[in-house]
């Protein structure tokens, strides 16, 4: 029987036309599922390391995605250099982790620079199962020339001590019509510049940027700062501060049309995880970026210097770097420095009867032999410690490197069980962590890997200036003085 009839004309017709729009709307919505679908590539999360933490629920948890911008030249990519120019599966150009909050209120961006050193663990390359031996102090955008994605995200997980959700890899192309699909990205410089490599031309001030001129205000390596690889960061760092007002200003993420129109561009010049590929999951996680405060979105820089062993590459800075990545796997607010977070209860001081403190010293701290065994394997530990224990009154403390150990104990010699819960006590390390030792004259503080920053044990803190700017702030780019155009 119709299901129309029997119902008076005007309702017939008002009832076609519902279903006429029902309908239409479900073909639309299924038209751009099935396209987005389409354009999405994939990958494996990981390159054979096991994940100790369950999957994340997208919509729920807090995330961690790594952003990686590849340098392939492949396809689309041919004009900015040869195949040689990028081996395998190509290096990671940029390469940067998106932490998002499980409560939306706050972003963080960390660079890590592509002449960083790093230690890349043993990956397998998906395709052909071939296993690539672990290397050390190799340049950290290398991890995944060799056995693909996956590897850089180990090779990140590894340095942090992190477990990453997900990956999301896109090429130059991507830069270029993303830039475009948004109308342009305002970006500030402090002098005309003119790079010959890049092909990099604006006048002073600011500028709106898309397609080839965001490509190579990104992609410059000597345009900015000193000219090295952490004035491009801070380049690219100011380029998505801006990018994300623009599209805060605009209304973008909660504009059905216009993120459809973006996951368009952004999915055909994209490579994600496994467990990201799917429509659904890229509109939520943009979903929840719409309502984040400007101020709580964060941009932030591995603490690097100079590598000992080539002062022309990056090394980790200690113990800062060391700090941070506590801070992140105790999921701080970056944006706050000095913020701690609640020491776990097996950090906590515990009683115990050898030896009892005092209610008042009966000695003098300053004259008291307090020596710090430094076992974290961290450069500047050690010293660390020592400053903090010298800051609280044990100003004969002095440091010296050990090997390493996987777990804090302080050690006491004869007569010292009085000033041993005193030195505890200062840097919060449990009474169960102190032994008597007849070879020891003093106190020695020998810290491990598990009070690898801070100086209270198993207390994160956020270093002071590790944010180097927020969406909010608008900065211009200091132009590389080689690079000026006259």
């Amino acid at each position: 029987m119709h299901a129309f009839k029997g119902l008076p004309g005007w309702l017939k017709i008002t009832a076609a036309a519902v279903s006429v729009l029902l309908i239409a709307g479900f073909v639309f919505a299924a038209y751009w599922v099935i396209r987005l679908q389409s354009n999405i590539s994939k990958a494996p999360l990981t390159a054979g390391a096991t994940r100790t933490e369950a999957a994340a629920n997208d919509a729920t948890d807090r995330l961690q995605i790594l952003i990686l911008g590849s340098d392939t030249r492949d396809g689309k990519n041919s004009q900015y250099g040869s195949t040689q120019d990028s081996t395998g599966y190509g290096q990671s150009d940029v390469m940067m982790l998106l932490d998002i909050s499980a409560d939306n209120k706050r972003v963080s961006l960390t660079s890590f620079p592509r002449d960083l050193l790093v230690n890349v663990p043993q990956c397998t390359d998906p395709k052909t199962n071939t296993v690539y031996q672990p290397h050390s102090n190799v340049m950290i955008n290398s991890a995944m020339a060799e056995a693909g994605i996956g590897c850089a995200v180990d090779t990140v997980n590894k340095l942090t001590g992190l477990e990453i959700d997900h990956f999301m890899m896109a090429d130059f192309n991507a830069v270029k019509e993303l830039s475009n699909a948004v109308g342009g990205v305002d970006v500030c410089v402090s002098d005309a510049v003119y790079d010959p490599d890049s092909g990099l031309r604006l006048p002073q001030g600011t500028s709106k940027v898309q397609g080839e001129q965001a490509l190579a205000f990104l992609r410059t390596r000597h345009g900015f700062g000193d000219g090295s690889d952490l004035g491009r960061i801070q380049a690219q760092q100011g380029f998505l501060s801006s990018l994300t007002r623009k599209i805060k200003s605009d209304g973008t993420l909660s504009n059905p049309q216009s993120l459809l129109s973006i996951a368009d561009v952004v999915t055909k010049n994209l490579t994600v995880d496994d467990g990201l590929a799917s429509v659904q999951s890229l509109l939520t996680i943009g979903s929840r970026l719409k309502d984040v405060d400007l101020s709580k979105v964060a941009f932030v820089s591995v603490p690097t210097q100079p590598a000992a062993v080539d002062p022309n590459r990056l090394e980790l800075a200690q113990p800062q770097a060391t700090q941070l990545f506590a801070a992140m796997k105790a999921n701080l607010d970056l944006t706050t420095p000095g913020a701690t977070a609640a020491p776990s209860a097996s950090a906590s001081p515990a009683p115990s009867s050898t030896p009892s403190a005092p209610s008042a010293p009966a000695y003098n701290k300053a004259i008291q032999p307090v020596t710090v065994a430094d076992g974290t394997g961290i450069a500047a530990r050690g010293q660390e410690i020592a400053a903090a224990l010298v800051g609280g009154g044990f100003t004969k403390a002095a440091h010296f490197l050990a090997a390493a150990v996987p777990k804090t104990v302080i050690y006491y010699g004869p007569g010292y069980a009085d000033v041993a819960p005193d030195v505890a006590n200062q840097l919060g390390i449990p009474a169960s962590q102190m032994e008597l030792s007849n070879g020891v004259v003093g106190v020695q503080v020998y810290i491990g890997s598990d009070f690898d920053s801070g100086t209270k044990y198993g207390v994160a803190s956020v270093p002071a200036d590790i944010v180097k700017q927020t969406a909010g702030d608008v900065k211009c780019q200091t132009v590389n003085p080689a690079l000026i155009a006259r």
